[in-house]
């Protein structure tokens, strides 16, 4: 079962009275992606009907894919990477040799770098850009994980390639890149991640992040402590959550690594709060050690101070019936539902006042909600609807096309698509999110 391309580029023609040649000419242009995608789908099981793509998968080489150890980006590159392949899709990854895949895995570097002592990563991740642009052909989709060197290697092939912003995007210096390289679509990770980037900026969607559903089992936070997992740093405030335990009189286990730019920070400030009888640090811990820091505590602690992109950590206590006590910042009112998946605080009082009445919340609730919201099964679809949108713009938009009459919606400014929010605009506007390809989508017929 595929969906019908092709009524789906046509149906966009017709309501603007494109004459028959030019409905001719587009129908020719997208008949190899079409025929290409029935042929590679005939006897796969590809779920839920969507077309084959062939895409590549670009990570950072600073972890693994999955990393052993923390990795936020890395992490969710396999995530979406599997699903892809349990989904019928072609996925071939460039990363580190170490990393494990049922995709194609094109070793970039024989082990990741951050482990191996690598301090500068740009002349390998220059090498692995090198060479995925030499086997461009060979992909429907080019799909960046790494920032924004790809920009002008693939400038000319922006076409097939998207870019994941997994970062904050706050920092204005950086913004006159993706001014000038508007043309490669862009997808953000929350809604307030991409509030700071200026007009004109190509985006495609919005896509919140996704974990596999049986990744973490629930737990029932019988351990009666609060947990603060990930990464030392001054913008993730372990001093607060420190003070919140100590103020609650509850015990506290810090999970988290330090990297080398904030071992001063963690010799100076946070280092002397650790002789705490309440407080015990863990250091840097692995999926195995995660599921059971997460599933028997009471709440997780996210007491940032930043604009958080996203908040990785936030969906992997969820998974574990875990609640959230947060600080409103970046995305976390987006991941989180105030008063039954966490609840969010401006105050270290707020927040002792939250630790106290935490185990009110519903684990069996948080966890149902992790499972409709976000699953790495429906990151996934997000993604391959995004995949779709790109090929059949392509497919329409191709040069040797007769010139058609100006559009009143132009295909190659996609509307902002927000997998979170309702049918609404990432923008938070009041217009409808996804305009004509809304209608059209809705007029998708599958064939055999």
């Amino acid at each position: 079962m595929l969906y019908d391309l092709e009524e789906l580029v046509l149906t966009r023609y017709r309501r603007r009275n494109v004459s028959a040649g030019a409905k001719l000419n587009v129908q020719n242009n997208i008949a190899n992606t079409v025929q290409r995608s029935r042929a590679d789908s005939a006897g796969t099981n590809s779920r839920r009907g969507l077309f084959r793509v062939r895409v590549a998968q670009v990570s950072p080489l600073a972890e693994a894919v999955p990393p052993r150890l923390y990795g936020g980006t890395e992490r969710v590159v396999s995530w979406l990477s599997e699903a892809l392949v349990l989904a019928g899709h072609d996925v071939t990854l460039f990363a580190s040799g170490d990393s494990l895949t049922m995709a194609k895995l094109e070793p970039m570097v024989p082990k990741a770098l951050r482990l191996a002592n690598v301090r500068d990563h740009v002349p390998s991740t220059l090498l692995m850009l090198d060479e995925v642009r030499r086997r461009a052909d060979e992909f429907d989709i080019i799909h960046f994980h790494v920032d924004i060197l790809p920009f002008p290697l693939f400038e000319a092939l922006a076409h097939k390639c998207v870019m994941t912003l997994h970062g904050r995007l706050d920092l204005a210096e950086a913004h006159p890149v993706y001014e000038r390289f508007a043309s490669i679509p862009l997808v953000s990770i929350s809604a307030a991640q991409r509030r700071p980037m200026p007009e004109g900026v190509n985006w495609l969607a919005t896509i919140h992040h996704g974990l596999p559903a049986n990744l973490y089992k629930p737990g029932a936070g019988a351990g009666g402590y609060l947990l603060f997992l990930g990464r030392i740093a001054p913008e993730k405030r372990p001093d607060r959550a420190i003070e919140i335990a100590t103020r609650a009189n509850i015990p506290l286990k810090i999970a988290a690594k330090v990297d080398a730019a904030d071992e001063e920070y963690f010799k100076e400030k946070i280092a002397p709060l650790l002789g705490n009888p309440l407080v015990e640090f863990v250091g840097e811990v692995n999926d195995t050690q995660k599921q059971d820091l997460l599933g028997n505590a009471l709440a997780l602690l996210f007491p940032i101070d930043w604009p958080e992109p996203f908040g990785l950590v936030m969906i992997e206590a969820l998974a574990t019936g875990t609640p959230v006590i947060a600080w409103p910042q970046g995305a976390a009112p987006e991941v989180l539902d105030d008063d039954c998946t966490g609840m969010l605080v401006r105050t270290i009082d707020e927040a002792v006042s939250a630790a106290k009445a935490i185990r009110r919340l519903d684990r069996r609730q948080i966890r149902g909600i992790f499972e409709r919201r976000f699953t790495s099964e429906r990151m996934a679809d997000g993604y391959v609807d995004a995949y779709r949108r790109m090929i059949v713009r392509h497919a329409v938009c191709q040069p040797s096309l007769v010139p058609l009459e100006p559009m009143s919606t132009p295909l190659l400014a996609p509307p902002i698509v927000s997998l979170e929010t309702n049918g609404r605009r990432a923008d938070d506007t009041d217009e409808p999110a996804l305009e004509d390809d809304a209608r059209d989508h809705g007029r998708w017929k599958k064939t055999s």
